[in-house]
C-alpha cells in the first residue's frame, strides 16, 4: 500500500500479512502510524495496492468491510455521533440494514454484557473520556468484527481508566491491532511493527523490537531541537 501527500510518501509497504493475536504498531509522532490505521481500515484509499481483510477488499466492498474491522480513535468524541448510549451503539447494525428494535435489541445485549445495562438511555455528554472510549468499544463490538485498531485510544487517560480498558481488551477474541507512541503498552504482544518514515523500520516479536525502538527515541532525544 502507498499514501502520497503533496509528491510525497506518508505511507508505503509492501505484501504485510498480519495474522498474529496482538500486533503493536510504534513510531514517532509523523511517522504513518494513523495513516496505517486508516488504510487498514478503508477509511482512507491507498495511492496504489490494495488492502483486503478476511477476503474483504476494504474500498469496494465499505458495508462488509465495518464487519471485519472497527476502529477507536485517540478521541473518542472524533467517534460519537448520537445523544445517547444505545442510539450510539446501535447506529452501526442499522447502517447494516437491522430494523430498528433489532439494533435497540443488540445495544442491550452489549451493554448487558460488560455490566452498564443501566447507560442505555443515558446521555453521551454526561459521560467521562473513559467512559466514552468504552461506548465506542461496544459500538465497534456489537458489530462482532474480526479485528479491531486501536489508535492511540488511552492517550489523555488517567493510569485507573487505562488499566480497565486493558482489561477490557484483554478479554477478546478479535485481533488486536494497537497503535501507540507507548512501548510499554505492547510488552505482552504477539509482533511488534516499528513505523519511521512511512516504511517498516522493524518487525517482529515484541521483545525484539520495542527495545530497539526505545533505544533509538533515547538517543534522538538527546540530540532533539525542539525548534527544528
Amino acid at each position: 500500500m502507498r499514501v502520497v501527500r503533496e509528491s510525497r510518501d506518508i505511507l508505503s509497504i509492501s505484501h504485510l500479512k498480519l495474522a498474529e493475536h496482538r500486533i503493536g504498531v510504534v513510531g514517532r509522532n509523523g511517522s504513518g502510524k494513523s495513516t496505517f490505521a486508516r488504510v487498514l481500515c478503508g477509511l482512507i484509499a491507498p495511492d496504489s495496492g490494495t488492502v483486503h481483510v478476511g477476503g474483504t477488499d476494504m474500498i469496494r466492498d465499505r458495508k462488509r468491510a465495518i464487519t471485519e474491522i472497527g476502529i477507536l480513535f485517540q478521541n473518542p468524541d472524533h467517534q460519537i455521533i448520537f445523544p445517547t448510549v444505545a442510539e450510539e451503539i446501535g447506529f452501526g447494525l442499522a447502517q447494516l440494514g437491522h430494523r430498528k428494535a433489532d439494533a435497540r435489541t443488540g445495544a442491550q445485549s452489549v451493554l448487558e454484557r460488560f455490566g452498564k445495562r443501566h447507560w442505555e438511555d443515558r446521555a453521551i455528554h454526561t459521560l467521562s473520556q473513559g467512559q466514552r472510549h468504552l461506548v465506542c468499544l461496544m459500538a465497534v463490538l456489537v458489530m462482532s468484527p474480526k479485528m479491531i485498531v486501536l489508535d492511540e485510544p488511552f492517550a489523555g487517560l488517567d493510569i485507573p481508566t487505562t488499566a480497565a480498558l486493558n482489561r477490557y481488551l484483554a478479554g477478546l477474541d478479535q485481533q488486536i491491532v494497537h497503535i501507540t507512541h507507548d512501548p510499554d503498552t505492547l510488552a505482552d504482544y504477539d509482533r511488534v511493527l516499528w513505523l519511521e518514515g512511512g516504511l517498516i523500520q522493524m518487525d517482529g516479536p515484541a521483545e525484539t523490537v520495542l527495545p530497539a525502538f526505545t533505544q533509538r527515541m533515547e538517543a534522538i532525544d538527546d540530540l532533539s531541537d525542539l525548534t527544528d
